[in-house]
């Protein structure tokens, strides 16, 4: 794994469709492990862009979690979204999302889509469990169809997205292969998660995205939606390893038993549960505790 550069800002974004578990404890780790040992800053965000999943409830839990685990993000603290609106609280930031939107629109890079999951998966004979690639079906329609339509971005056949992971090396991605035109907003006139990250991490000015290998595929897509909003210097990113079960799942939101409120009060102490993450991501041999003050050491090697 080669080092980032010093001073960078990265961000620790949950999104409250469910509880945190230990997977988003190693994600955690991670993020204010290497911000801690390279003198980074990590910002909270709060991805509920998805407004039919979302519930305040999980919110507060994640909060509650993180003020448990003693892990203390920079700027806005988890007081102050406790307290009301923020910037970092994606369904508070809707207006930057219509600018950007807007913006796009305004170069002739956004259509209207009609075509539902359904749709695209009968057009593409796509197998189940895999990536829809949309095939470009209401691509003549322009901008002007706004009805009950998604929003798209033309994402052109342009040369492949190539970047340097710092812990994976070098990759390459083609997300007119992987993914077609970028849905950046649905029929239901919720923004997506390509969208909201990619302006978030831009606004932000995130210049290190750490995060699980699982989202390794969005890369190349998002890198490609931020220079058509105009970003000029992309970010780096980091893919960390994901926990997994003894069959190879990776763990999810539904695994009760690993959930941070259940591991708590079970008797489990913080360090405790940092400990376990870092032996499972592979950070540490054996899960001796680590308190949060130490988590940088984890990666003194680096």
């Amino acid at each position: 794994m080669r080092a980032p550069a010093p001073g960078f800002t990265t961000r620790f974004a949950p999104a409250p469709t469910g509880a945190l578990h230990l997977g988003h404890a190693v994600n955690a780790l991670w993020v204010w492990g290497l911000a801690r040992r390279f003198e980074g800053r990590v910002l909270l965000r709060i991805e509920d862009h998805d407004r039919g999943r979302c519930r305040p409830a999980y919110e507060q839990g994640i909060l509650d979690d993180l003020d448990w685990l003693g892990l203390v993000p920079d700027g806005l603290t988890t007081r102050d979204f406790r307290a009301g609106p923020v910037p970092q609280r994606q369904s508070d930031n809707t207006a930057r999302y219509e600018m950007r939107l807007a913006e796009l629109e305004a170069r002739g890079l956004v259509y209207g889509c009609r075509c539902s999951r359904a749709e695209i998966a009968l057009v593409t004979n796509a197998h189940e469990g895999l990536e829809l690639v949309y095939p470009g079906t209401c691509r003549g329609q322009g901008s002007g169809v706004r009805d009950q339509v998604g929003r798209r971005v033309l994402m052109k056949r342009d040369a492949p997205e190539r970047f340097d992971d710092l812990r994976l090396g070098p990759q390459s991605q083609d997300p007119m292969a992987q993914c077609g035109d970028l849905l950046v907003r649905d029929r239901n006139g919720q923004w997506t998660y390509q969208f909201a990250v990619t302006v978030d991490d831009w606004e932000q000015g995130i210049d290190l995205v750490i995060r699980g290998e699982d989202l390794l595929a969005s890369t190349g897509r998002q890198l490609r939606l931020a220079q058509l909003l105009g970003r000029t210097t992309p970010p780096a990113f980091l893919h960390h390893p994901l926990l997994r079960h003894p069959d190879g799942r990776k763990l999810s939101k539904s695994s009760d038993d690993t959930g941070l409120a259940e591991l708590r009060a079970a008797g489990w102490t913080p360090a405790r549960v940092l400990g376990l993450a870092a032996q499972l991501s592979g950070l540490q041999p054996d899960p001796t505790p680590c308190a949060p003050a130490g988590i940088a050491d984890l990666f003194a090697a680096v």
